[in-house]
């Protein structure tokens, strides 16, 4: 069948496996600004948050102790973006996660260009997001079609997976012309389809994508911070991006 066929050659076009101790390498990452958007409104360019130590990059929610900040707390924000990114292929990601009230770590792909207009209508795809002391994570898309017109059924268009959270998983996704496959563990846990004569409100997912890492705090959908509960973080093992060679295309 196509999708055995598919599954099969992948080639390591990038990765990150976390080997040198201090910041995570320069040429690899960049720090995801502060936004006011509910993920990045606590993001800090510190070690205090964002560190690489003994093979592990450790991704951390903490309470602030800058007086000279006007925030409250401290977030892990980094990226791939204008250093790495692409178009189809396979992304796993191994990660042990923490819990606590207000935690919402993420693992996840944006538009390096928006050529189809601002969020949502570039597209977001959601490999892996976590909330509070849930023991589930969530796999989503986002694009015009699905949060502007409402088109959430047809295809569905996320997926939840029960999982040990505070043990290493692996989070994957494979990304076709035609369709998103989505893993935990090597286990799909569902598919999003290119529907029947789709434009790019229904599928923006044909332009090249970046990677982002964070341990969000707070936020509407997360609900609110339970100070006791911190630091939190996420530790990553390693990032791998794999390809094949038929139209599939990775930008350095």
């Amino acid at each position: 069948m196509p999708q055995t066929r598919e599954a099969e050659n992948w080639a390591l076009v990038w990765a990150d496996e976390f080997e040198k101790d201090g910041v995570p390498d320069p040429a690899k990452w960049g720090f995801a600004s502060r936004k006011s958007a509910d993920w990045a409104c606590y993001c800090a360019d510190t070690l205090a948050t964002t560190f690489v130590k003994d093979g592990t990059l450790y991704l951390r929610g903490i309470l602030s102790q800058d007086k000279a900040d006007t925030v409250k707390y401290k977030t892990a924000c980094i990226q791939t973006k204008d250093k790495f990114s692409f178009r189809y292929g396979k992304v796993e990601v191994r990660a042990k996660l923490s819990k606590g009230k207000g935690s919402w770590p993420a693992i996840w792909l944006m538009p390096q260009h928006a050529r189809y207009g601002g969020w949502p209508t570039s597209g977001e795809i959601d490999i892996m997001e976590h909330l509070n002391h849930d023991s589930i994570i969530y796999q989503t898309l986002h694009s015009h079609y699905i949060d502007r017109m409402q088109q959430k059924t047809n295809p569905v268009y996320f997926a939840t997976a029960p999982l040990a959270v505070e043990e290493y998983n692996t989070y994957g996704l494979e990304w076709y012309p035609d369709r998103l496959d989505f893993f935990v563990n090597g286990q799909k846990t569902f598919t999003y389809p290119k529907i029947e004569n789709a434009d790019s409100r229904q599928w923006p997912f044909d332009e090249n994508f970046f990677i982002i890492l964070d341990q969000a705090l707070g936020g509407n959908w997360v609900g609110t911070i339970n100070d006791k509960d911190l630091p939190v973080q996420m530790e990553v093992d390693w990032v791998r991006v794999y390809q094949q060679n038929s139209g599939q295309q990775a930008s350095l």
